[in-house]
């Protein structure tokens, strides 16, 4: 029996402009993976086959519809997060397709802050990668939900159970593959479904819409059934509930296990697994019937909470709910509450992107921005196609969607009822690690270039503008040298500005190699009238360290200690002086720049009965600190990268020596499917142009990723 994709869906390529769904058949959801690995190519097969879009686009063509950008479809990667929607089975789909490229990791973190579910896409050949871990990484901090789709088994080397057992030990949730491929490699023709024992198979067709559904082929009856039985198995040692009918029968129903995998999935105890080849238009409805049946509504996750305005910043997170906290449901009716995620800004106006948590928007509405108390009127509201838009009246709880005519608003605003004011928990900027500096060529154009830089800045929160006070140069820094070069050339295009750019600089680190005990400093001014008296006494240590760490033992981050007795530095004091030691962190002595990794102990004071304050003891707990870091070795430290080549096995010797004459620590080399992938961590630094120098040793053959991993001593420090 042959399936007629569009009939069974009863999809129509509507973007509905009116009649939104209800909040229960609705479904947001990202694609996350690991730059190659078929994400926008995924995306694309959903577009088609639910009737969103009418013809086929491929990303090495340049015909993506999610590849929007000229950049994208120049290079072939994912720049900028893109949003549409689409329908399947009464479903309604937002779906994000997220950058893959680590130098865009901070888009798929705004993304996931405000999606429901997700699906990971993992190429069979390669299986769990770096970039891949870190966005499963970002899932996990959010709490979002995912299903794992393992593409392109139609390559060779192409391997499913390896690729599971990938996500097992590098990902650690349970995995269960509910499918079985029919074929492998460039014979893959389709899979077998083992909740309902029927195989799945899909044609070459030139329109690729359809596919059989009939008996599971003689041949792979038997391992059909054991893969169903483990499955089964498995399942109940997960669910409380397939436990009692297992016990039962040992077995499962079809619909125990439905229900079952789509409890594991929603806790995050397990992930289910499909497979499929995105490029050659199969698996892709399995896919989404996944989507539908597995990954949550809006009502299926916890509430939204957040802070009255006046209060502290509020979070999403039950466990740190605190009892100023207000819950917002996902319910219609109640007070509007939404989250700004991302702003694009042209020669044509501001565009705002959010998802309404909480209550409905309308055309004309004036909302708040409960974080800067400014008000905003929603001129229009616009269902989000990629780069098409079409207009509708209301957006309800649940629904992403672009509006026109916020002014100001910044990614991470919270909007809402002007009567019913909450800040939820904002959306936070990756740190930059690389800086150039940039100039107009002619300086006529100083002040268009401020402007350009300005609104690159308002649309990406991990690009940071400022001007060098030493140099008077504008500094551009961001996550990777990608990323900068994305920037400039955007500048560049779309402005019209010849632009020069310095060469990258990155942003190094000071922290303690050792440290000093009990430094005295005594902090008195006197000048007429109530003075400032305070009296401190700290010991100063580097945190602890693991040498076998990927960093090299290089440690980030400030622990402060009070071993104060008998009440010499009261409680509100003690606060002060860790005020003041957290200022004095903003430079160190070596070079001006941040210090990290240590530990600072208040082990005893002294105050005055009228001269002591707030005031004097946190600016003595800032010059006591500097004068400690002055007494103590410091060490510069410097940010390093985990690098993922994969070459030919004739060029391995050549990449080594060029890793090792950058800096870098090789880590490991294994073989795979003809190639060798070399794992190493190298200084940042080194990395600038290492792409072309890898093609030139690889005749074009290798390929890299990178990925932060932290900071370690540089050479002059070592």
């Amino acid at each position: 029996m042959r399936t007629d994709v569009r009939h069974l869906t009863g999809t129509t390529g509507t973007t509905h402009a009116t009649g939104l769904p209800a909040v229960r058949t609705l479904r947001n959801l990202g694609i996350l993976a690991h730059v190659d690995a078929g994400k926008t190519t995924v995306t694309e097969r959903i577009l088609f086959l639910t009737g969103t879009i009418h013809k086929r686009g491929e990303v090495h063509e340049g015909t993506a519809f999610t590849d929007c950008h000229p950049q994208e479809r120049e290079r072939g990667i994912t720049i900028s997060a893109a949003a549409v929607s689409c329908t399947w089975d009464g479903h309604r789909i937002n779906l994000i397709d997220t950058p893959g490229h680590v130098d865009f990791a901070d888009e798929v973190e705004r993304s996931l802050r405000v999606l429901d579910g997700a699906v990971a896409v993992f190429d069979a050949v390669a299986g769990v990668e770096p970039q891949s871990e870190s966005v499963w990484r970002q899932a996990d901090r959010h709490g979002v939900p995912r299903i794992a789709f393992v593409n392109k088994l139609d390559r060779a080397g192409a391997d499913l159970d390896a690729a599971v057992a990938s996500i097992r030990e590098r990902l650690h949730p349970a995995p269960l593959a509910v499918q079985l491929p029919i074929g492998c490699e460039d014979g893959f023709v389709g899979v077998v479904d083992l909740l309902t024992m029927r195989a799945l198979t899909w044609d070459d067709g030139p329109e690729g819409d359809g596919y059989r559904e009939g008996p599971v082929p003689e041949g792979l009856l038997a391992e059909a059934g054991r893969r169903r039985r483990q499955l089964d198995e498995t399942v109940a040692g997960l669910h409380p509930g397939a436990l009692e009918e297992y016990c039962e029968h040992a077995a499962l129903s079809a619909a125990t296990l439905a229900g079952a995998l789509r409890d594991l999935t929603r806790s995050g105890e397990a992930v289910v697994v499909l497979c499929g080849s995105a490029y050659r238009n199969r698996g892709i409805e399995p896919l989404l019937s996944a989507v539908v049946a597995y990954l949550p509504s809006p009502l299926d996750v916890p509430a939204v909470r957040g802070n009255p305005v006046g209060t502290s910043t509020g979070t999403r997170d039950a466990a740190t709910a605190g009892s100023g906290e207000e819950e917002r449901p996902a319910d219609p009716d109640g007070p509007l509450t939404a989250l700004v995620f991302k702003v694009t800004v042209s020669s044509t106006g501001r565009l705002t992107y959010l998802r309404v948590y909480a209550g409905t928007l309308r055309q004309g509405d004036t909302v708040l921005d409960a974080g800067s108390g400014r008000t905003e009127r929603i001129a229009r509201i616009l269902r989000v196609q990629a780069d098409r838009r079409t207009e509708v009246g209301t957006a309800v709880a649940g629904d992403i969607v672009a509006v026109v005519g916020v002014k100001a608003a910044r990614a991470g605003a919270t909007l809402c009822a002007p009567t019913a004011p909450l800040v939820l928990e904002p959306t936070v900027a990756a740190e930059p690690v690389v800086t150039v500096a940039v100039e107009a060529r002619r300086s006529v154009d100083s002040d268009r270039l401020a402007t350009a830089l300005a609104r690159l800045a308002e649309e990406d929160p991990s690009l940071v503008v400022r001007t060098d006070p030493e140099t008077g140069q504008r500094v551009l820094s961001g996550l990777g040298e990608l990323h900068l070069e994305v920037a400039v050339e955007r500048i560049r295009r779309e402005q019209g500005l010849e632009v020069s750019v310095g060469r990258p600089q990155v942003s190094h680190r000071e922290t303690v190699g050792r440290g000093v005990s009990g430094l005295v400093y005594r902090h008195v001014k006197q000048d007429g009238g109530a003075g400032q008296f305070a009296h401190v006494v700290l010991d100063v240590a580097p945190l602890d360290v693991d040498p076998a760490g990927p960093d090299g033992g290089a440690v980030e981050g400030f622990v402060f200690a009070s071993a104060v007795t008998g009440g010499r530095v009261p409680r509100e004091y003690v606060q002060a002086v860790e005020a003041g030691c957290r200022d004095a962190l903003a430079d160190g002595p070596l070079g001006g720049h941040p210090v990290t990794g240590l530990r600072v102990t208040l082990t005893d004071g002294a105050t005055h009965p009228k001269d002591s304050s707030d005031l004097a003891f946190r600016t003595a707990g800032r010059l006591a600190l500097r004068e400690a870091l002055r007494a103590s070795r410091m060490v510069l430290l410097e940010p390093v990268a985990e690098v993922t080549v994969t070459v030919p096995q004739e060029a391995v010797g050549a990449v080594l020596g060029d890793l090792a004459a950058r800096r870098g620590r090789v880590q490991g080399s294994a073989p795979r499917g003809g190639t060798a992938v070399v794992t190493a961590v190298v200084p940042l630094a080194e990395l600038f142009g290492y792409a072309t120098g890898l093609r030139s040793r690889t005749q074009g053959r290798g390929t890299f990723t990178t990925r932060p991993a932290g900071y370690a001593p540089a050479p002059a420090a070592r």
